[in-house]
């Protein structure tokens, strides 16, 4: 799933992890707050081959953390469209096409039992879906070409999320091409992380 050891990508999200943290002591104990990532890093990784190979993420640990106070993770997927994202970490922005969802994936399924939706997962899923299926997961780095072997991550759909959003089909974001000599972006703007 990630081609980095796990001690890097655990790095990565312990320090989204603590910066949640700083940010709750900060706003004290009322705070609220939504954490948006990639469904690798929100889905829990214990209902995913993440485990394994001993790697954990801010949903997981979330959870862990802040059970008391109604963590909700929601995923997001679909079955097939367009997307915006790079050959490789660095590479240059450039629209793709998503192929169908892979046969037997979570977005084949949906996509088979029709249309859009927002599956929000009650505590007692039906067995149906207590089955450890594809997930397909397209983040910075996209190879459409790929799809027949790789992209997709084993999943437990309603163990990993507490609901997930999915829509048959995506289409590519429009970016906003911010040249930085031109103009204050952002703090935090991709150049600037």
């Amino acid at each position: 799933m990630v081609r980095s050891d796990s001690g890097s990508w655990n790095v990565c999200d312990m320090h989204m992890m603590e910066t949640l943290d700083r940010l709750f002591d900060f706003h004290g104990p009322d705070a609220k707050a939504i954490v948006w990532a990639h469904n690798t890093h929100v889905g829990d990784a214990r209902y995913t081959d993440m485990a394994r190979a001993g790697m954990l993420n801010i949903g997981q640990m979330a959870r862990e953390q802040f059970w008391r106070e109604g963590v909700v993770l929601v995923g997001f997927g679909s079955h097939h469209g367009s997307v915006i994202a790079g050959e490789s970490w660095g590479a240059p922005m450039e629209r793709m096409e998503v192929p169908d969802g892979r046969p037997g994936s979570w977005e084949d399924v949906l996509h088979q039992v029709g249309g859009d939706q927002l599956l929000i997962f009650k505590e007692n899923p039906s067995d149906e879906m207590q089955k450890i299926r594809g997930h397909r997961a397209i983040g910075v780095v996209y190879h459409p070409e790929f799809e027949s072997q790789g992209n997709y991550v084993p999943t437990i759909l309603p163990r990993r999320y507490d609901a997930f959003l999915y829509t048959d089909e995506t289409e590519a974001l429009h970016p906003l091409h911010i040249e930085p000599e031109e103009l204050n972006p952002p703090d935090l703007y991709p150049w600037g992380v």
